[in-house]
């Protein structure tokens, strides 16, 4: 095989173009010691890479697929509205279907606005709590990944409730000076970032997925709307990566709890580029040109995302059972990666929800970035390697979800074997 036509070979000239040779860091498989995959295509369960590999893969576009790699369901749909044009800078009939699917699908979303990235979204969430409630406070938790707007780039130090530090260069400290950060599944700390009074909006993942995959204990997210409810300050859920996926309906749906306003993306779009937020109509209408809360965007709402994205809503409103699908894989392997994690010795836990699952090495239980800070780096680093030269491509990361689609269905059970055998050799 020709070197310059290899992973290798494509990585080596990536980097002499962008940053790390990746357009999004994780993608550089820094933290597995690997040289990225380069993928060509993909279809169902797997993706071919230019090394000729075919690979199991439980990526899953970080979440944004469900159904699975290139599904004709979407593709068709997506196709077809490329044909018609890929922007107009002007409303289209799609923009308005998507969103009506998205209210009657969302509990507690009554008006939405659609945008190109989960950062978009969140971003957008707080100015709205800000503009709403006058103050400046936000209070977001350790381990709990919003994107890459500068309020949320904050460390938590101890993990307790503070004041925020900046942890990114670029990221003035008085951006962050009114960022507090709790501790995830820890109601205390988050009853003293309440303490200053000033505290506009509340955001959370309700369930944990960028430190792995953390769920909330019972009484936490109740615990949040009662602390929020008491503070008069806004609760806004992450659903960027739950949206659609623990439930049609999101996690809101699934704990039965009603934030205030709530964020998307991936599935919203069939894994296409594009986000959403969206909440109550009284703060919705703050958004301009309803109300004097900015936010606009060029490509918002492109008719090839809002395609793919009714196209895979429409599917899952249709197919209500695969979310029973989804549970019973998800259960069958969290069953047999535990069973290995035992056989193995060295401790660990297997941590789900419905289709998002991690394998954590080391800790017994994972509540908090506290805990998943504990885990074994070397000896994920090994868990990944004995998997992926058996075919499997994991999240490069210990601290990100596996996910699943509606295709790994003929191919779960022996990827669950395989799996275990890459945690006995680790």
């Amino acid at each position: 095989m020709n070197e310059s036509a290899t992973s290798a070979g494509w990585y080596q000239r990536a980097t002499a173009v962008m940053p790390g040779g990746v357009n999004s860091p994780v993608r550089a498989f820094k933290s597995v010691g690997r040289t990225p995959p380069f993928v060509v295509s993909a279809a169902g369960a797997h993706m071919e890479t230019v090394d000729g590999e075919t690979l199991v893969d439980f990526i899953s576009s970080w979440g944004a697929l469900i159904l699975g790699h290139a599904r004709p369901e979407i593709i068709d749909e997506l196709v077809a509205a490329a044909r018609r044009g890929t922007s107009f800078g002007v409303p289209t009939s799609g923009e308005v279907e998507l969103a009506e699917l998205v209210v009657s699908l969302i509990p507690s979303v009554e008006v939405l606005r659609m945008v190109n990235s989960g950062t978009e979204a969140t971003a957008s969430a707080i100015r709205i709590a800000r503009a709403a409630t006058g103050r400046p406070g936000i209070i977001k938790f350790e381990g709990c990944y919003h994107g890459h707007a500068d309020p949320f780039l904050v460390k938590a130090g101890s993990g307790l409730a503070t004041f925020g530090e900046p942890d990114s260069p670029g990221v003035p400290a008085a951006t962050v000076a009114d960022t507090r950060v709790a501790r995830f599944n820890d109601l205390e700390t988050v009853e003293k970032a309440f303490g200053a009074g000033d505290v506009a909006g509340l955001i959370v993942e309700p369930v944990a997925g960028n430190m792995g995959v953390v769920p909330p204990e019972p009484g936490f997210l109740e615990g949040l709307r009662d602390l929020c409810d008491r503070h008069e300050a806004l609760l806004i859920f992450d659903e960027v990566m739950t949206g659609f996926r623990v439930a049609l309906g999101g996690a809101q749906e699934r704990y039965g709890i009603t934030p205030d306003l709530t964020t998307l993306g991936k599935i919203v779009a069939g894994g296409a580029p594009a986000a959403a937020y969206g909440g109550r109509e009284d703060l919705m209408r703050m958004v301009a040109p309803d109300g004097p809360v900015y936010q606009a965007g060029t490509l918002a709402g492109n008719p090839i995302a809002v395609a793919a994205g009714i196209a895979c809503l429409r599917y899952l409103v249709e197919h209500p059972e695969l979310y029973d699908t989804l549970e019973d894989m998800g259960g069958r392997l969290e069953a047999r990666l535990t069973a290995a994690l035992e056989a193995a010795g060295g401790g660990g836990c297997v941590q789900r929800v419905g289709s998002m699952l991690t394998v954590f090495l080391g800790p017994d239980v994972v509540r908090s970035w506290e805990d998943a800070a504990k885990l074994d780096r070397e000896r994920f680093s090994r868990y990944y390697a004995a998997a992926f030269d058996a075919g499997i491509v994991l999240p490069p990361s210990p601290f990100e979800a596996m996910f699943l689609m509606e295709d790994h269905g003929p191919v779960i059970d022996e990827a669950a074997e395989t799996l275990a055998a890459a945690i006995g050799a680790a």
